[in-house]
Formats: structure tokens, C-alpha cells, sequence
């Protein structure tokens, strides 16, 4: 067959428009002059204002010191600063597992096939929590300055060395269940003196007493958030301070200074699923704030994560308060650290009548019930008396 010239077709223009699913990319169009300008704005930081603050402008490690450089200002102790450093880079693990594409595997414990061996020791597949416990307390014994660690995963406290001066409490990944759905994760921790006239009394009894102390004997604590960002929040008894982890630098970079719960928010944070379970003092409370009808004139709003760390750090920046009524929250590794951290930002922890840092703990795993946020949120809230829960129908979470 021969072809005519009218049957050729042309040759495809160079600059036709590429598929949506080619790999190429087309050359970059120029901006529009006040784009360009928009661009350039948020890219390049800010200077600095006079007599801005050290949470002002844009971070930089100049403006902003790192979690080490802001104990060094601060007068923090060596020992101190050596074990905060192995725990912030505890942390930094944990971030990264918790981030990982395995985490939902590891999240939950499989069973073992039937008929099948279980597996034992090291080889046995670990949840999340486990393996977080793991990195929490093998680096808390390669700083040397821990005598002994209590955590909510392990039975009894470890005792690690006999001259540690610190006492290390700790949830090391609270809201594991959370982290199949991707919902906000985060480590709780408190650190105590080691009580030195405990030292002659046998090892299984001191590393009890050791770490049953009352939360007002506190040294510092802290919190580590595993979200959109990874904050470390700490107080040494001086105000609560957020860091938030740099991944351009790997370290914990200051971003939150001297932070302060509002006097009162206008958010409350429970599981209102539970409210039918609930005493009429609490009833009476949710319903009035709700309607706008309490102390504060405008309405409040329910935000619930049901993750404990992400309901506080929130509660700490917006204000209201966040709370479980039944006995159900540790004293130990969740009330006393929190209810620090609360009490040096403004806020104020209750178990709805008494002051959590005043509670002497009995039991390494007491529970209680736990509120936490404002200071004047948190009065009104006691002030309707019966606001704990105490029947429990059978649920689990």
C-alpha cells in the first residue's frame, strides 16, 4: 500500500502537555511575583525581634538550646544531666519504632498456630510495649545513675546498682493500643532521690520503698509525645519546658519555654461513652459546662483521644481539663509525673477530692482516679463532690 502525503500525520509538538501518570516532570513555571515573595517569606527565618522571647521566630539552635544546653543554663546537676540524656535518646528509639512500617504487628501479640511450640526468650515475637520497656531500661542502666527503675510493664521494681544516685519511674509507652490506627503515643517518666537510709535494708525491699515515694518528693519529670512532631516536655521543679525533636539534627531543640495551662479552657476530655456509669456529681458537672451554664459563660467542647499523654500535652496548650473518673490510671508511673508536670505549668492533678501529689502510695500498680488541667476548671469540677466513678460494669478500656 503506498501512502499518500495526506495520510502522514504530523509530527507531535515537543511541548505537549505530559500524561498524568508520566515520570517525567515538566519544567517549573515561573511564580507570580507576590508568590515568589509568599515563598521567599516562608523559607527564610525571621530575625529576631528586640527583646523576643526564646520561643519566638523560627527555631534555631542559637535562639532555641537543645534539652542538654538548656540543663546546663539552668544549673541541673551532672548525674541529672547524664541520665536525662539516656532517656531522651531512649526516646529517640521509640520515636522511630513507633514510626516504623511493622509497628501494627508489633502492637499486638500474635498467638501461637495450634499444635505449635510457643517461642521463648529472645526469639520470642514482642509487642511494642515490651520492646519500648526494653530500650527505656537498657538505657537507663548504661547511665550509671539509676539505683533502681519501676515500670508499669514489669511485676516488681529492678534494682540496677547500689550507688545510682536517681530512682527512675516510668510507663514507657502509654496508649500502645492506639498505635495499629495511628492515633498519638507517648512515654511518661519521674525521677526521684535514691533514699539513702533505705541502703542497708535488703535489695527486694529498698527498690519497693524506693520507688513507692510520694510524688511531692519529685525531681523531675517528663512526658514524650509520638505524633505529628516528637515533644519531650520536662520539669525539674522550675516550670514545665517543651522540646521538640529536630530530625535535621537528631536533637531535642527548646520550642515550648515556661509553658502555662490557662487558668481555665474550654474543653473537657473524657469518654462520654461511659456517662450513663457515671455518679451524679459528674453527670451534673458534664452537662452544666456543656450547656454553657457553669462558672465560664460559653459553651465547652468534648476532645477525646484516649491516649493520656495527647489529652494532657493538649490540656497544657488550650486549657480544660482531661480526666478518667474510675480507678483505672496508675499513681505511680501516670498520676504522680503528670500531676508534676501540671502543677509546675499552673494546672493543678486531683483524684477528684485530693491533691495527687500528696497521696502516699500503698501499691507499686495503685490505681485512681485521675483529672487533670486548669486551675479554675479543675475547683469547679470539685467543687460538685461525688465526681469519682465507682462502679465498673465490666469494661475493659
Amino acid at each position: 500500500m503506498t501512502l499518500s502525503p495526506h495520510t502522514l500525520r504530523p509530527p507531535l509538538p515537543l511541548s505537549l502537555p505530559l500524561p498524568p501518570t508520566s515520570n517525567r516532570r515538566p519544567p517549573p513555571r515561573p511564580l507570580h511575583p507576590s508568590l515568589a515573595r509568599r515563598r521567599r517569606s516562608v523559607l527564610l527565618p525571621k530575625p529576631p525581634r528586640a527583646g523576643a522571647g526564646a520561643g519566638d521566630g523560627m527555631a534555631t539552635h542559637g535562639a532555641h538550646p537543645t534539652l542538654l544546653e538548656h540543663m546546663g543554663r539552668a544549673g541541673a546537676p551532672a548525674d541529672l544531666a547524664v541520665l536525662v540524656a539516656h532517656i531522651q535518646a531512649a526516646c529517640k528509639r521509640i520515636a522511630a519504632l513507633v514510626a516504623s512500617p511493622g509497628n501494627a504487628d508489633l502492637s499486638r501479640a500474635k498467638p501461637a498456630a495450634a499444635g505449635a511450640a510457643s517461642a521463648a526468650g529472645r526469639d520470642a515475637p514482642k509487642p511494642l510495649d515490651e520492646l519500648s520497656n526494653e530500650i527505656i531500661l537498657s538505657s537507663l542502666q548504661s547511665s550509671g545513675k539509676v539505683a533502681v527503675v519501676a515500670s508499669e510493664e514489669n511485676d516488681l521494681p529492678v534494682w540496677m546498682c547500689d550507688d545510682g544516685p536517681y530512682v527512675v519511674v516510668t510507663d514507657p509507652l502509654d496508649g500502645s493500643r492506639n498505635i495499629e490506627v495511628s492515633i498519638p503515643t507517648g512515654t511518661i517518666f519521674g525521677i526521684y532521690d535514691r533514699l539513702v537510709e533505705l541502703d542497708q535494708l535488703p535489695v527486694e525491699e529498698k527498690a519497693q520503698l524506693n520507688s513507692l515515694q510520694s510524688g511531692s518528693r519529685l525531681v523531675a519529670a517528663g512526658y514524650v509525645l509520638y505524633s505529628s512532631a516528637t515533644i519531650f516536655c520536662i520539669s525539674f521543679g522550675a516550670g514545665t519546658h517543651g522540646f521538640t525533636l529536630d530530625r535535621s539534627t537528631g536533637e531535642f531543640v527548646l520550642t515550648h519555654p515556661s509553658m502555662q495551662i490557662p487558668p481555665r479552657g474550654q474543653i473537657y476530655s473524657v469518654n462520654d461513652a461511659r456517662y450513663f456509669d457515671w455518679p451524679e456529681g459528674l453527670k451534673k458537672y458534664i452537662d452544666t459546662i456543656r450547656q454553657g451554664k457553669g462558672q465560664h459563660p460559653k459553651k465547652y467542647s468534648a476532645r477525646y483521644v484516649c491516649s493520656l499523654v495527647a489529652d494532657f500535652h493538649r490540656t497544657i496548650i488550650y486549657g480544660g481539663v482531661a480526666m478518667n473518673p474510675r480507678d483505672h490510671l496508675r499513681l505511680v508511673y501516670e498520676a504522680n509525673p503528670l500531676s508534676f508536670l501540671a502543677e509546675q505549668a499552673g494546672g493543678r492533678g486531683s483524684d477528684g477530692k485530693t491533691r495527687i501529689l500528696s497521696i502516699q502510695p500503698v501499691k507499686l500498680h495503685q490505681r485512681l482516679p485521675l483529672f487533670l488541667g486548669s486551675m479554675e476548671d479543675m475547683l469547679e469540677l470539685e467543687s460538685y463532690g461525688d465526681v469519682q466513678q465507682k462502679v465498673n460494669p465490666g469494661y475493659d478500656v
